[in-house]
C-alpha cells in the first residue's frame, strides 16, 4: 500500500506482447522440462521432448526479439555490466545451493532414516534459525566489510558446510547435521546482501527495475537447474553404487552366508514360509540403503564443488558501491 512509484502508462503504447509470449514459452517449457525430466527419463518421454523443442525454438526468437525491438519486454544488455553479470552468477550459485540442500536433506532423512514429517522439520529448522540469528548481523557486516570479502566468506562457509554434510551415514540425524546446517544458514545470509549489491549497485537507476527482475530470475533458474541436475545425478550414481556394492554380495562368501543364516534364523518364528528369501530381501534393502547414502553424499559434494569453483571468479568482481539496494525478494 506504500506509494513508492507511479506507473508509466505511455509504455503500453509499444508494449512488447510478442516478446512476452516468447518469454513465457521459453521459460515455461524450460521450467517444466527441468522439473519433470528426471522423473520421466528425459527425452524418452514425448512431452518432455516437445517441451525442450518448444523452449529451444522460443528462446531463439525471444533473444532475437529483445535484442532488436526498441522497447523489449526485458533488456538483456544489462548483462554487459561486468558486476551485474558476476553478481547474477553468484545468486545463481546461491540458488542452486539453497534449493538443492532444501531438497536433499529432508529427502535423505525420509528415505534413509525413515523420519516423519515432524522429525524432518525439527531437524532442518536449524538452518532457518541460523539465518534468523544472522539477519540483523549481515547488514552490519555489509557496511563494515569489503563486499567481495563478505561474499567470499559466505561462499566458502557454504562449501565447508557441504563438505561436512557429505559425511552422511545411515545413522546421521539431528546431532550430525547440527553444525553443517548452522554453517549453511550463516553462509546464505553472508551471500544474499553482497551478491545483491555487487549485481545492482553499478546499474544505472533507469535500468534498475529491469535488472532486478533478471537478477531474481537467475536465482530461481539456479534452483530449477539444480533440482533437475540433482535428480539425474542421483539416478545415475544410485545405479553405480548399487552395482559396485552387489559385486561383493556373493552368497558363496562365508560372511554373506553367515549373515543370511543369522537373519533366516531370526525371521523363522516371525515370517512363515521361505525365510531364506526374506533374508535375501532384507540384505537387498540394506544394500539399497547404503547405495542411497553414498548417492546423497555424491550429490552434496557436487553442490559444494560448485561453490568452490565460484570462489575462483571473485578476483574479476570490481569493488561495488555499498549502497543498499533491494531487488524485491
Amino acid at each position: 500500500m506504500i506509494d513508492i512509484d507511479k506507473p508509466e502508462l505511455s509504455l503500453l503504447r509499444h508494449f512488447d506482447l510478442t516478446g512476452l509470449v516468447l518469454m513465457a514459452l521459453f521459460l515455461g517449457c524450460l521450467q517444466y522440462a527441468l522439473q519433470e525430466g528426471p522423473r520421466w527419463d528425459w527425452f524418452s518421454d514425448n512431452t518432455i521432448f516437445a517441451a525442450v523443442v518448444v523452449s529451444s525454438i522460443a528462446s531463439a526468437f525471444f533473444f532475437w526479439r529483445v535484442l532488436t525491438y526498441h522497447q523489449p519486454i526485458v533488456d538483456l544488455r544489462v548483462f554487459t555490466n561486468r558486476n551485474f553479470t558476476l553478481g547474477s552468477f553468484y545468486t545463481f550459485v546461491v540458488g542452486t545451493g539453497m534449493y538443492g540442500t532444501t531438497y536433499l536433506v529432508p529427502l535423505f532423512l525420509a528415505q534413509v532414516r525413515g523420519f516423519s514429517s515432524l522429525q524432518i522439520g525439527e531437524t532442518v529448522v536449524v538452518t532457518g534459525l541460523a539465518q534468523l540469528a544472522m539477519s540483523p548481523i549481515s547488514p552490519l557486516l555489509a557496511r563494515k566489510m569489503d563486499l567481495r570479502l563478505m561474499l567470499s566468506i559466505g561462499i566458502g562457509l557454504f562449501a565447508v558446510a557441504m563438505y561436512l554434510t557429505a559425511g552422511l551415514t545411515n545413522q546421521a540425524g539431528f546431532v550430525e547435521l547440527l553444525v553443517p546446517q548452522v554453517l549453511r544458514g550463516m553462509a546464505l545470509m553472508m551471500c544474499y546482501i553482497p551478491a545483491n549489491l555487487i549485481a545492482l549497485s553499478s546499474v544505472p537507476q533507469d535500468k534498475l527495475k529491469n535488472a532486478a527482475g533478471l537478477y531474481n530470475l537467475t536465482r530461481d533458474l539456479g534452483g530449477a537447474i539444480a533440482l533437475a541436475t540433482i535428480g539425474t545425478v542421483m539416478n545415475n550414481r544410485l545405479h553405480f553404487h548399487w552395482n559396485r556394492l552387489i559385486e561383493d554380495i556373493n552368497p558363496a562368501r562365508p560372511a554373506v552366508q553367515h549373515f543370511l543364516d543369522m537373519q533366516a534364523g531370526r525371521l523363522d518364528p516371525l515370517v512363515p514360509g521361505d525365510t531364506g528369501r526374506a533374508a535375501v530381501k532384507l540384505l537387498a534393502n540394506l544394500v539399497q540403503r547404503e547405495a542411497l547414502v553414498l548417492t546423497y553424499n555424491d550429490a552434496i559434494m557436487l553442490l559444494g564443488s560448485l561453490f568452490v569453483a565460484a570462489l575462483f571468479l571473485m578476483p574479476l568482481v570490481r569493488r561495488p558501491r555499498a549502497t543498499p539496494v533491494s531487488p524485491g525478494h
